[in-house]
């Protein structure tokens, strides 16, 4: 199987500097992190990815694994030494799966609000028939309710509404896959073979991936620690985004 085609940002940051990579959650794009760069970017080289058929992607072709997003990422940023990894729900998934086929590759990584195994596989394989069907306009509304904690549309309504259009606006069936993805991901019983630093984080109000999923990865690795970002649901980036690049400062500048 080829691996999935990904879209990789402009590189930002002091030359030199240590790289890090952000991965975003299904349904949204680089657009997550848009207020976090520049913070981490006085300290580090950042770069963003964007899944298939989301933001700057091409559409996915074919069907494609968590692992094999994972490649990809690997693929995209190799000859950048040791980098370090951040990713939101589905691209923290990408995330274990990177610490786990390419331990060489990722120096620390914050899993942030994701999960070794994240819903239920008949929940995700019902989403991705429903989007195939309906588009993915069909999950704006609730998503917008997972999403986002109270008040944050109020807070931030330029990045929260363009994140909702980037999800009317993402490839139906790349979306479907990113389900079909998840519905087979799970790496529960492979935690342990984690040895680098890794920060499980969980926002105060999310439902999707509450603090026992974060817990699990953190109790589950070898080097794992867990922390909490106040007022945020699923998207801390965006909800959050000086509590999310002061918590990513402060562990990779430690921790790696």
């Amino acid at each position: 199987m080829t691996v999935p085609h990904i879209a990789l940002t402009d590189e930002v940051g002091p030359a030199g500097a240590p790289l890090v990579v952000l991965g975003s959650s299904i349904g949204t794009s680089s657009v997550l992190w848009e207020q976090v760069i520049p913070i981490l970017a006085d300290r580090y080289r950042v770069v963003a990815w964007d899944l298939p058929g989301h933001g700057r992607a091409r559409p996915a072709t074919e069907p494609f694994t968590i692992a094999e997003l994972a490649d990809a990422v690997a693929e995209a940023v190799s000859g950048s030494g040791p980098v370090f990894y951040a990713g939101v729900s589905l691209g923290g998934a990408v995330g274990l799966e990177l610490l786990l086929r390419h331990p060489e590759l990722v120096k620390a990584a914050a899993i942030v609000c994701s999960g070794a195994k994240i819903g239920q596989s008949e929940t995700w394989h019902e989403r991705a028939d429903q989007v195939r069907a309906q588009s993915t306009s069909v999950r704006i509304i609730p998503s917008a309710q997972v999403w986002f904690a109270p008040g944050s549309i109020e807070r931030e309504p330029e990045l929260t509404g363009r994140l909702l259009h980037v999800l009317q606006d993402a490839d139906d069936e790349s979306y479907a896959a990113c389900c079909d993805a998840l519905a087979e991901f799970d790496v529960r019983d492979r935690l342990g073979e984690i040895t680098a630093p890794v920060l499980a984080v969980w926002g105060e109000h999310d439902t999707a991936t509450p603090e026992a999923t974060a817990a699990e990865i953190a109790n589950g690795v070898r080097d794992g620690r867990l922390e909490r970002i106040a007022g945020a649901a699923h998207l801390p980036p965006a909800e959050r985004a000086q509590e999310t690049a002061e918590l990513l400062l402060d562990f990779f500048g430690t921790r790696g």
